[in-house]
């Protein structure tokens, strides 16, 4: 793969890259929270599909059961009508009645009451079993109404066996139309708990039958205490009642628990039914993965921006070294001054932009006067302690920005003085001599004055200056006319359009 030879300007900068490394970890912990988010939403469609299947499975089952019970009911009503049913022996008006009541599953007792309430006719006995059940709610709810058709009670004991069950009954008219009795078949709730065995839903799943009026029928897993509640006016079964069917999430008036809620009603029975998982049940699967992904993906995602800042530190340390190294390269160890190389550049720089502009320019080259002394009398220490002293006099005597101070070599120095022209130059000179003539080395006893320099001022104007070198060659031959001149003063170098001559002297 061939690289283009120059990058974009954004990722020359190793800042940049870095911010880059960091940036791509939090964009992969953003992909993973949706793919996350993607899981999770899977997990409730699969929820609510499960639901869905269950209580259509359901739902199917006991229509189809209590359909049949019903067929039943509605034969015995029409065969007692049927003279040849009335005029048939006991035995065989048991089997005319009573024969289709064999195919519903988990039938309990099958009775004919008349109209007092007592049985007369029963599908498992003959004669029949004794019994009055006048006081049963259905009992009084056909005898009432008379196109009541189909009635399913509340959940009750039978008389006659002792289990629970529920009752469906339909009404038994007289010739006249007048109230004849009752025909019923039981139900036992033992029906709907095989049914619901062996479905699995969690530890908080549910599944629930209840009449449209609010009356739970049966629940799973079976709570004896469950069984014949009211639930009407509560907002989940208003919910139930007034949609039909559909889903939500609601929480149980019954235990508190948060729950997926799949409902529908029985065929076209007064019968609403539910299947109930646990929210927190329907999400621990995918809670579970969830972790393990989101603690491997933080992990390797915090490695990476913690390798990613490691990185920027150690560039940033480079750089800071780099920085200083170019410092160091353009700075006076001893003094602290910009050294040589740096001054031929900054000389170079300066007197181009005065050829382009027209500003003067001016250049100070500066001499310690018998310096020599000084080495060979107090040591090379004292000479060190000597230069920096008058690398502290310089810097105090130039003040604007573009000044430079600089230490050329030895004990010579220069001041490069942008936009300064003569008359400026010989001042900075004075305030040099000023600065000098306080210096002190107390621990050499070299007191204030014994220090001295000699200085060659060297200026040109406009597109007057020539090169660099001649300006600094001008400011050189003043500084040797100062030191013949019996140094510790100041001689300007002639200007570059005069006719030869001596430097002038200056202070």
């Amino acid at each position: 793969m061939v690289l283009p030879r120059r990058l974009p300007r954004v990722f020359r900068s190793g800042r940049n890259w870095v911010a880059l490394s960091v940036l791509a970890p939090l964009g992969m912990l953003a992909m993973c929270g949706l793919m996350l988010l993607d899981l999770r939403h899977d997990a409730w469609d699969k929820a609510e599909q499960t639901s869905r299947n269950l209580l259509q499975v359901v739902e199917r089952d006991i229509a189809r059961n209590i359909e049949i019970i019903d067929l039943s009911l509605q034969a015995v009503a029409d065969n007692l009508r049927a003279p040849e049913t009335l005029a048939a022996s006991a035995r065989a008006r048991q089997m005319i009645l009573f024969d289709r009541a064999a195919t519903a599953r988990d039938l309990g007792v099958m009775l004919v009451l008349d109209e007092n309430g007592d049985s007369v006719l029963d599908a498992s006995a003959l004669p029949a079993r004794k019994v009055n059940n006048a006081d049963r709610d259905y009992f009084q709810a056909h005898k009432t109404h008379p196109d009541l058709g189909l009635h399913i009670s509340k959940p009750v004991v039978s008389r006659l066996t002792g289990a629970p069950i529920v009752v469906l009954s339909r009404r038994i008219d007289k010739p006249d139309g007048s109230f004849g009795g009752v025909v019923l078949g039981s139900l036992k709730l033992s029906y709907f708990s095989r049914l619901f065995d062996r479905i699995g839903l969690g530890r908080d799943g549910a599944i629930n039958l209840y009449l449209r009026e609010g009356t739970r029928i049966v629940r799973h897993p079976y709570v004896a205490a469950d069984i014949g509640v009211n639930i009407a006016g509560t907002p989940n079964f208003d919910r139930f009642v007034r949609e039909g069917n559909g889903v939500f999430v609601g929480t149980s008036v019954r235990d508190g628990v948060e729950r997926h809620y799949a409902f529908t009603q029985v065929g076209t029975f007064p019968l609403v039914l539910n299947v109930a998982l646990a929210t927190r049940e329907i999400e621990a699967a995918w809670r579970v993965k969830a972790l393990g992904i989101a603690a491997v993906v933080l992990v390797l995602c915090g490695l990476t921006i913690a390798l990613s800042l490691l990185f920027g530190r150690e560039l940033r340390r480079r750089a800071e070294m780099h920085a200083e190294m170019a410092r160091l390269s353009r700075t006076d160890a001893l003094t602290g001054l910009a050294n040589r190389r740096r001054f031929e550049h900054a000389l170079s720089r300066a007197s181009e932009d005065a050829r382009r502009t027209g500003k003067p320019l001016a250049l100070l080259v500066v001499d310690a006067d018998h310096f020599k002394r000084y080495n060979d009398s107090y040591g090379h220490d004292v000479g060190d302690e000597v230069l920096r002293g008058l690398a502290r006099c310089l810097s105090a005597s130039v003040h604007r920005p573009g000044d430079l101070a600089c230490r050329v070599g030895g004990e010579e120095f220069a001041l490069l003085l942008p936009g300064t022209d003569e008359h400026g130059a010989v001042s900075v000179a004075r305030e040099v001599h000023d600065q000098v003539s306080r210096l002190a080395v107390p621990s050499a006893g070299i007191g204030a004055g014994a220090v001295t320099v000699s200085i060659g001022v060297a200026a040109a104007s406009g597109n007057r200056t020539g090169a660099a070198q001649d300006l600094y060659r001008r400011a050189d031959a003043a500084l040797y006319e100062a030191k013949a001149g019996g140094r510790n003063q100041t001689r300007a170098a002639v200007p570059v359009d005069a006719s030869g001559g001596r430097g002038k002297v200056a202070a």
